[in-house]
């Protein structure tokens, strides 16, 4: 799930992003931050990621367990997978922390996309004596946070579109089956990247057709993410298993329903409408509200027409598809996109990693910048 470290990060920011990895499905809407600190003799003296929202950060939890092994670190180099923070959230800064120990240097992967942080985190540390250097790992940290970074330069969560094919593209049968056109393996994995997400997205249309859990249930997590239904006309029945506990389901409709609203609200669902012109639900203004509710990384399993939707609004950061080897014949696609008149016209992806997984392939690409 994380990015492969290049040949030139050093062993303990290798090791700092390792433990970063380990805040997936945890530290949400925190970013996922490892730290090794590395006493003044070569030796290490703590490490630690970050904990849950509210918990300790990973300079924190690093300094922590420096103290349970009786290690001085005073003088010691700290290497960090993101800026130490510099303000008061839910916690104390980290910089603060790190002046107080009395470490001597820090080496930092990625200055913090936090504009209440970035850069001010290192001069602190900086005014108190301490050196920073921006070391290796930082195309790594910032895979790794790539809903962080999004949320904090563009107001909205990465968006990433999971779809399952068959080789000749198909999603599903004519008739909407479509479990299962992948294996256990593949199936897991998807859970994997559903425990990364902040918040896992699907239509109206798969819910009715499908009546999808949508949470995370074939690999372990700390928490479930919140799950978001796209529903123009508030048609969710209330007793479809997407709005069952446990976590929290956000519907967003364009055309109100006191009635339907009020069902789902009786089973603790959250309404919001957001219309557009045509009577659909406003999908930026969608993205922008879940940026507001600190939604991270946005994992998407829909239908081909909400998928074509979001593709056709240049709303997709990412593709998500696992391909299996058989054929399929007529059927559902991943995206019941417009016709084009040209090949020219045609929506462009480039492949930034291919993997087997079980008897399937993963495929993850992003868009071509046109």
């Amino acid at each position: 799930m994380t990015a492969t470290s290049s040949a030139d990060v050093t062993a303990p920011m290798r090791e700092a992003l390792a433990l970063a990895a380990h805040a997936v499905g945890l530290s949400d809407p925190n970013p996922r931050v490892g730290c090794v600190i590395v006493a003044a003799d070569g030796t290490l003296a703590g490490r630690g990621h970050t904990q849950e929202a509210g918990g300790a950060h990973a300079e924190v939890m690093a300094l922590r367990d420096a103290a349970a092994r009786g290690v001085d670190v005073r003088g010691a180099t700290v290497h960090v997978t993101l800026e130490p923070c510099s303000h008061h959230g839910r916690t104390p800064p980290c910089a603060d922390a790190l002046v107080a120990a009395g470490v001597g240097r820090v080496v930092i992967a990625l200055r913090d996309p936090n504009p209440l942080v970035s850069g001010r985190g290192a001069a602190r540390l900086e005014a108190a004596g301490i050196a920073v250097e921006w070391g290796s790992g930082g195309d790594e940290s910032r895979a790794l946070n790539i809903g962080f970074v999004s949320r904090m330069e563009r107001g909205r969560p990465w968006l990433r579109l999971k779809a399952a094919v068959s080789l000749d593209g198909r999603t599903a049968l004519a008739d909407g089956t479509s479990q299962w056109i992948t294996g256990e393996a593949a199936r897991a994995d998807g859970h994997a990247w559903r425990k990364r997400a902040s918040a896992v997205l699907t239509g109206v249309g798969t819910v009715r057709e499908d009546d999808p859990r949508l949470d995370v249930r074939l690999v372990a997590s700390a928490r479930q993410p919140l799950r978001v239904i796209v529903d123009s006309r508030l048609e969710t029945p209330p007793t479809a298993r997407i709005v069952a506990p446990p976590g929290s389901v956000l519907v967003y409709a364009a055309v109100d329903d006191a009635s339907r609203r009020q069902a789902l609200e009786d089973r603790g669902a959250e309404v919001v409408l957001l219309p557009n012109p045509t009577g659909k639900v406003d999908l930026a203004a969608m993205l922008a509200d879940l940026g507001q509710r600190a939604v991270n990384e946005l994992h998407v399993e829909a239908g081909e027409k909400l998928n074509a939707s979001l593709l056709a609004a240049g709303l997709v950061d990412e593709l998500l598809v696992y391909v299996a080897p058989r054929l399929i014949g007529p059927g559902r696609g991943l995206a019941a996109l417009a016709p084009i008149a040209r090949l020219d016209d045609a929506l462009g992806f480039s492949i930034t990693a291919i993997e087997r997984v079980g008897a399937d392939l993963r495929l993850l690409l992003r868009p071509t910048p046109t």
